[in-house]
C-alpha cells in the first residue's frame, strides 16, 4: 500500500501524525455572525485544528413546499414537523459570512474550509480561497458536485454516510478521474445522534485498505469513546460538531461538543495515537529501571556455614537483585560454604 497521507494548508495527515480534528460549526451560529466568531475562537483554544463551515441556502437545498416527502415526519428526529426548506433557512451560514469567518480563523491560525453542496458554493468557495473541501454524506452520491469539487485539485474530504461500497468506488473514482490526488474518506453514521452500535468504527481498516487513501471518522455519537477507538483504528481526521453550549439551542447543538470537550477530545484522541506506537515486547528503555522491582530468590532466614537452602529460608521476594525465580528447583538443597545473612540475593557466588 502507497504512502496516503495528505497535506492540507501546510498540515500533514496521516498515521505518522496526531489526528487532525475538525469542529463542524454548521448551524450552531443560530444565524448571529458574532456568536459565528466566538466559534471560530473557542474552536482555537479548544486546540481543534480545523473549523469547518457549510455553505448553501435553503434554494439551492431543496423547495419551499410545505406537504408531503418536503416536511420531516419522522417522529424521533430531532427536526419532526419541520420543512426541509425551513430547517435549511435556520442552519444555512449566510455567504456574506464566510469571509469574515475565514479572515478569523486565519488570524488565529486554525485552518477554515466548507461543505458546498453545489456547483455556485464551489465557484463561490474557490474566490475565497479555501484550501480543501468536504463532500457531506448525503452528497456523497452526486458525482458531478464530486467532480466538481475534484477538479479543483483541492484535498477533499468525503463523508460515507450510507454509501454502500460499490457507490464509494464511484465517488473515490470519479473524484480520481476528475484530478483529485489527495482523498481523505470519513466513516460516518447519518443518524443525529448517533450511537456507539452503530458506528462499525471496525471499518475503518478496511476501508483504508479498500481505497487506499486516508479515513477518518465523522462522529455524531456523544462523547469521546467512539472517537478514541477510530483513531485506534487507525483513524487520521476526527470530525465533531461544535457549540459554545448546548443550553444555548441550535438545530446541531443536541449532539455537538461545548469548548471544553473539545479539548478533551484533542487530548484524548492524541493520546491514542501515541499509545499505538509499534509492535515491541521485552522492557523498553523506561521500564529499564523498573526490572529491580521483580521477584529473585533471597534468603529469608540467616543460614550458617555448611547449611543447606531450604523452601523456608529462600524465597521469591521484591526486589529483584537475586537470581530469577525459575532457578529455585536449582538452588533448593544445595549447601553453602560461608554463614548467609537474611536478606542476601541468592546468585551463584553463595555457592563458591
Amino acid at each position: 500500500m502507497s504512502d496516503s497521507s495528505v497535506a492540507i494548508a501546510g498540515r500533514r495527515i496521516g498515521r505518522a501524525h496526531p489526528p487532525f480534528v475538525i469542529a463542524e460549526m454548521s448551524g450552531n451560529h443560530n444565524q448571529s455572525l458574532d456568536r459565528a466568531l466566538q466559534i471560530v475562537e473557542a474552536a482555537h483554544r479548544s486546540g481543534a485544528h480545523a473549523l469547518k463551515i457549510q455553505t448553501y441556502t435553503p434554494d439551492t437545498m431543496t423547495l419551499d413546499i410545505r406537504e408531503g416527502e418536503f416536511v420531516i415526519s419522522d417522529p424521533q428526529s430531532l427536526w419532526s414537523g419541520r420543512t426541509l426548506y425551513e430547517l435549511y433557512g435556520e442552519a444555512s451560514t449566510p455567504w456574506e459570512w464566510h469571509e469574515a469567518i475565514f479572515r478569523r480563523a486565519r488570524e488565529l491560525g486554525i485552518i477554515a474550509f466548507s461543505t458546498p453542496f453545489d456547483e455556485t458554493s464551489v465557484d463561490f468557495l474557490e474566490r475565497l480561497q479555501v484550501p480543501c473541501y468536504k463532500i457531506a454524506s448525503f452528497e456523497n452520491t452526486d458525482l458531478p458536485l464530486i467532480r466538481r469539487v475534484a477538479a479543483t485539485g483541492k484535498p477533499v474530504i468525503l463523508s460515507t454516510g450510507m454509501a454502500t461500497a460499490a457507490e464509494l468506488d464511484e465517488a473515490v473514482t470519479a473524484a480520481r478521474l476528475a484530478g483529485c490526488k489527495d482523498l481523505v474518506l470519513l466513516k460516518c453514521t447519518s443518524t443525529y445522534p448517533a450511537t456507539p452500535e452503530n458506528t462499525n468504527v471496525a471499518t475503518i481498516p478496511h476501508m483504508r485498505e479498500l481505497f487506499d487513501c486516508e479515513v477518518g471518522l465523522s462522529d455524531h455519537t456523544m462523547g469521546l469513546g467512539v472517537a478514541a477507538a477510530a483513531v485506534a483504528l487507525g483513524a487520521t481526521v476526527i470530525e465533531k460538531h461544535f457549540t459554545l453550549a448546548r443550553a444555548d439551542g441550535g438545530v446541531d447543538s443536541t449532539f455537538s461538543l461545548e469548548p471544553a470537550e473539545m479539548a478533551a477530545l484533542v487530548t484524548e484522541t492524541q493520546r491514542a495515537w501515541q499509545a499505538l506506537g509499534r509492535v515491541a515486547y521485552g522492557p523498553i528503555a523506561a521500564e529499564m529501571k523498573s526490572l529491580q522491582f521483580r521477584r529473585s530468590l533471597y534468603v529469608v532466614e540467616d543460614v550458617a556455614a555448611g547449611g543447606a537452602l531450604t523452601a523456608h529460608n529462600v524465597r521469591a521476594i521484591r526486589p529483584g537483585l537475586g537470581l530469577a525465580t525459575r532457578h529455585l528447583e536449582h538452588v533448593l538443597g544445595r549447601t553453602v560454604p560461608r554463614a548467609v545473612k537474611r536478606g542476601t540475593p541468592v546468585t551463584w557466588s553463595l555457592f563458591q
